[in-house]
């Protein structure tokens, strides 16, 4: 039985992630709100905010976890001619607006997106106080790929990305993990299972191995001069 959050109790505990239903697999619990205090709560235990405009607050936690180790990162030999030709210049929390409304927009042959205002509302604040952050891709002075996420302890917790240009959103996210590794990141957080992220060396875990890592590394801090600009 799913367990209704108070949204007026933003320190609500949630239930243990074992709990979360297989299916649909991983959902967890209904309601709530997006406090900042609630969200990096939920991440800190390998729970997600994911709902559509008609649907209640829905928070997932699934089994399996889709993850990138930096030191396990593949670049393909058509990426690492793209990486080599520098089509595309990289900037770090310049445009996280701007990152997320692109990562809003509607897929091809989709009509709604699970970003709906309310979630960029919530995460707009995040990057405001520091927990969220943008990864840039610009081609001509104009933002053509990116991604968005959450840094908590030594875990980025990757949550979209898109791209209007080939290969703009896989450049992104190589120089996001090059850029964690040297910070002392020790886990990419992807979710679930997408093949794309797959042919950049991303893997599925287990959720309770996912829970212990956590554990580990979520209160460890990186480098102290992680997202200085």
């Amino acid at each position: 039985m799913l367990t209704h959050l108070d949204p007026n109790q933003a320190d609500q505990a949630f239930p243990p992630v074992a709990l979360a239903l297989s299916d649909p697999d991983g959902l967890l619990a209904v309601g709530g709100c997006l406090s900042t205090q609630r969200i990096i709560n939920a991440y800190s235990q390998g729970i997600f905010p994911w709902y559509s405009d008609e649907d209640p607050i829905l928070w997932w936690s699934p089994d399996p976890r889709l993850v990138i180790f930096p030191e396990q990162l593949h670049i393909s030999k058509s990426l690492h001619k793209t990486l080599r030709r520098q089509v595309f210049q990289i900037s770090i929390d310049t445009a996280f607006t701007e990152v997320i409304k692109a990562c809003a927009d509607p897929r091809s042959k989709e009509t709604g997106t699970w970003l709906c205002p309310e979630m960029q509302t919530a995460y707009i604040r995040l990057y405001q106080e520091g927990y969220a952050h943008s990864i840039e891709a610009w081609q001509d002075n104009k933002l053509v790929g990116g991604l968005y996420g959450l840094a908590v302890g030594q875990v980025f917790f990757g949550e979209s990305m898109f791209h209007t240009q080939t290969d703009a959103s896989k450049v992104a996210f190589v120089s996001l993990i090059k850029q964690l590794s040297l910070w002392g990141y020790q886990i990419i957080d992807c979710q679930v299972h997408t093949p794309h992220l797959v042919s950049l060396g991303a893997e599925e875990i287990t959720r309770q191995r996912f829970s212990a890592l956590l554990q580990q590394y979520h209160q460890r801090q990186p480098s102290a001069t992680a997202w200085q600009q």
